[in-house]
């Protein structure tokens, strides 16, 4: 009866063991620690809309040297609540960007929307965070 509890000890020992790796790793094995951000770019202005061109050397000259490794764009139809408390619609671009935790990158990011901004005569870009686990 002995010799048949020893394999089972020993697989109970082997799941402890991978459960105390697993803590030390929130990413698993294979993941890595990363954030993700999420832009919204409207593309209205008070001079017209943002045309295709002038979006793509904004995503040429300004997301790429900042965040050459990738990148993903997408188009998305928003909405949101004007002081007079009427609801506007506009036409935007989403930016995905999957970095590192550094500060360079924070900074970037902090870049890219004033750059906007400026360039576009924008009251605001909608910007969001999270901490995710990814890997390549």
């Amino acid at each position: 009866m002995g010799a048949r509890l020893a394999p089972v000890t020993a697989i109970y020992i082997r799941r402890k063991h991978h459960q105390a790796i697993a803590a030390d790793r929130p990413c698993g094995t294979i993941g890595k620690s990363f954030v993700r951000s999420t832009l919204y770019f409207g593309l209205s202005r008070p001079a017209g809309s943002i045309t295709d061109e002038e979006w793509t050397a904004f995503l040429r000259d300004e997301v790429t040297p900042r965040f050459p490794s990738g990148l993903t764009v997408w188009e998305a139809d928003g909405q949101w609540r004007r002081p007079d408390q009427t609801i506007a619609h506009e036409k935007a671009k989403v930016l995905l960007l999957v970095h590192d935790t550094g500060a360079a990158s924070k900074r970037a990011v902090n870049d890219l929307i004033v750059r906007y901004k400026d360039r576009f005569q924008q009251e605001s870009v909608l910007w969001e965070t999270a901490n995710v686990c990814a890997a390549f």
